[in-house]
Order: structure tokens, then sequence, then C-alpha cells
């Protein structure tokens, strides 16, 4: 997993980088609200304007993504690398699974249930918003196969409830206006397909960057993975490259890079600097 080069260059703000002033310091996750273990890391720079939450794959830790995370050195960008809370059966080593993922002969669930997974991510999403202060789109996802399937199944399942949230203060007329829903920022899976098909009243507006392998290399997709992202979600990213396993070289970092330059927040701390791939210097 060699990290990728970043450059920075001074830009402008924008106005919607102003439109929700938040403090330019979060206070870090707390351990009672996050039941299992977590690394956090704030911003190299001393501004957290945006989060990067890291979910590894079937079978391993947060620790090798929480090193993966700070190897980024995203300009203004903290990052939380999160453990799965439930242990694999049977194994005595460190290794952890984000739902059940075996059957009682010990062979892999071919339809398995992510939902108590949704719902540890968004109880997590829910302390991060209310308890540190991160704004929803300042929130940005990665995940690593079964991590990037929970990242994906959890942006939508945000959406899917401010969608809900809305159309009952509409009809309570507590938001005539039809305030619009906070997204999350960007979800990047790596080779995590959708374990549902969605169905949503509207679209889920959070862009989302799927990185796969062609089979029987992977982390591959099935045959419908694409079109249930494109049912879901209105900006999908497909980026497929030959070779195994997570990203490695510069060219398979780069769209990712990008994704991210295009989306992170930016404050104005003496002089406002924009990431810059090292494609998009030439």
């Amino acid at each position: 997993m060699d990290p990728p080069e970043f450059h920075l260059r001074e830009a402008t703000a924008t106005p919607s980088d102003a439109a929700r002033p938040t403090s330019r310091v979060k206070p870090p996750p707390q351990s009672t609200a996050i039941s299992a273990p977590f690394s956090y890391s704030p911003s190299d720079d001393g501004t957290d304007e945006n989060l990067l939450v890291l979910l590894h794959g079937l079978g391993d830790t947060h620790l090798p993504f929480s090193k993966l995370g700070r190897s980024f050195k995203l300009p203004q960008t903290a990052t939380l690398a999160l453990r799965a809370p439930e242990q694999i059966p049977y194994l005595y080593e460190q290794a952890f699974q984000w739902y059940p993922s075996f059957d009682a002969l010990g062979d892999i669930l071919a339809r398995p249930d992510p939902t108590t997974a949704i719902e540890y991510i968004t109880r997590v999403l829910d302390h991060l918003v209310n308890d540190c202060g991160w704004p929803a789109p300042r929130i940005h996802l990665f995940g690593f196969a079964q991590g990037g399937s929970v990242a994906a199944e959890s942006a939508l399942k945000w959406w899917r409830r401010g969608l809900q949230q809305q159309q009952q203060q509409q009809q309570q007329q507590q938001n005539p206006d039809g305030e619009s829903v906070q997204p999350l920022g960007s979800v990047v899976t790596i080779g995590g397909p959708l374990l549902s098909y969605p169905t949503l009243s509207a679209v889920c507006t959070t862009p989302v960057l799927v990185f796969h392998r062609p089979p029987p290399k992977e982390p591959s997709l099935p045959g419908d993975g694409l079109p249930a992202f494109r049912k879901g979600f209105a900006r999908v990213i497909d980026v497929k490259k030959s070779g195994e396993g997570m990203p490695r070289s510069k060219d398979e970092w780069y769209p990712i890079m990008e994704l991210w330059s295009e989306q992170l927040a930016r404050r104005q701390v003496e002089g406002l600097y924009e990431v810059m791939t090292e494609g998009s210097l030439t």
C-alpha cells in the first residue's frame, strides 16, 4: 500500500467552503461512544477541516489502516481508523469482521446481513457529527473489501435517514423551506460491493469511487455490482485496474487522490492550499 505523493499550491476559497463555519480543531472521538478500538489522528497542519474514516477488510484490524491514513498527509484532514466490533469465531489471532461472515461449517456466507455493521457505523457518525462537531459533508469514508461494502451501505443509510427526517419535518411544517439533506463527503470502496439493491426516493449525492480488479483477481465485483451502485448514487466513478489487492502504484492511487482533491473542504488559514496530485501539475 505505497502512499501517493501530494503537492500543494495556493488556492482561492469558494463560498461553499465557508457556508458552514466549524471549529478549526475538533475534539477527538471518545471510546465511550465508539465501543470497538480505534485510532484517531488530528490533521498534521493543525486544522481539522475534513475527516477520513478508514474501514479494514475481513480478517484484519484497524492498525494498518491507521498507518495508511496518516501516510496520505492530506491537508486539513484528520484520520480515524475503526476496528470491526466482531472477532471471527474460532480464531485466536487478531482477526475481525464487520458482520457475521461464516456459517456453522466455516464457509463464507453467500448472502450476509450487514445490518449490525451499518447500525454501528451510523452510531459512530452520529457521535462525530453531534459530539465532535464534524459536518457530515466533511466526513469521507474509505473501505477495503468488506469494509468498502460497509462504507457504501452506511453512506446510503445516512442519506436515506436524512430523506426520511426531511419528509417528516415538512409534513409537520417544521422545515417548510425543505432544507437539503446533508450527505457524507465521499466514499471510496476498494472492491467492496453493495450488499443490497438500493431503492430510494432520491439517489444519494455522495460521490462514490469503486476500485476493483478483473476477476478472478481480488478484490473484484459481481456482475451486478456497478449497476447496484448506479441505482443508489448519483455519481459513480468506476476504476478497474489489473493486478491484485489494494492500489499499489501512483497510477492506481491517482483516481482516488483526484476525487479527494475535488471533495476535500479547505479553510483559509494564513494562506489556502489546494491538494495537487503529481499528474495535475503538468
